[in-house]
């Protein structure tokens, strides 16, 4: 494809990247590139700001972006483990990384996501409703043990619901679930983060 198709929000970055390859413009010329379809120049320009902006944000939100759109799920989060953590309230990080997990069949590094979104918008019933059905399939299954659960005070203990195992495992003993009920659940926030990111370009 050639510059003169491309939006002109592009040329705009693009010229400004240009004419400061060391600027942080990398990152929304990164988001135009992805929002164009051009994931491979969006990747691309957003690793090479990153090198010079390591610990910039929205940079890092920008590439993960753009590797979510390739399906590289598990490059997403080791992405953006570093921004959810020193800046959890990021909620487009928060949500990608949910949604990332979900797709790795790692339905507890999720629901830590969930909660975080829910803690910082506690308004939002979508979330709200996400986060109980993954606690119930956890408990249900046995992937999560309440923090105010007694601890088992023999070794021996028979009460094995209370003892934790791979979420991976899990799903792999109900694959019909994986199948219907973790598509569902990916739907619905695909559907989400369509919502905020008809919040960003209106903001």
């Amino acid at each position: 494809m050639s510059q003169t198709k491309y939006h002109p929000l592009i040329h705009s970055y693009l010229k400004k990247y240009q004419d400061d390859p060391t600027s942080r413009v990398f990152a929304p010329l990164a988001e135009a590139y992805r929002k164009a379809g051009l994931v491979d120049e969006a990747i691309e320009v957003a690793r090479e700001g990153l090198r010079i902006h390591p610990a910039f944000v929205g940079g890092r939100v920008a590439l993960a972006r753009a590797l979510f759109d390739k399906k590289l799920f598990a490059e997403v989060i080791e992405e953006l483990r570093p921004v959810v953590q020193d800046v959890p309230d990021n909620l487009v990080a928060q949500r990608l990384v949910a949604e990332s997990s979900l797709m790795l069949g790692l339905p507890s590094e999720a629901l830590g996501a969930f909660k975080m979104l829910l803690y910082f918008a506690p308004q939002d019933q979508e979330t709200a409703q996400l986060v109980k059905e993954l606690e119930d399939q956890a408990y249900e299954k046995g992937t999560l043990v309440l923090r105010t659960d007694p601890r088992p005070a023999v070794k021996a203990d028979p009460l094995e619901a209370f003892q934790e195992k791979s979420a991976q495992a899990a799903i792999q003993e109900d694959p019909e679930y994986l199948k219907a009920g973790w598509i569902r659940r990916i739907e619905l926030l695909q559907a989400m983060l369509q919502r905020v990111e008809r919040y960003r370009l209106t903001s």
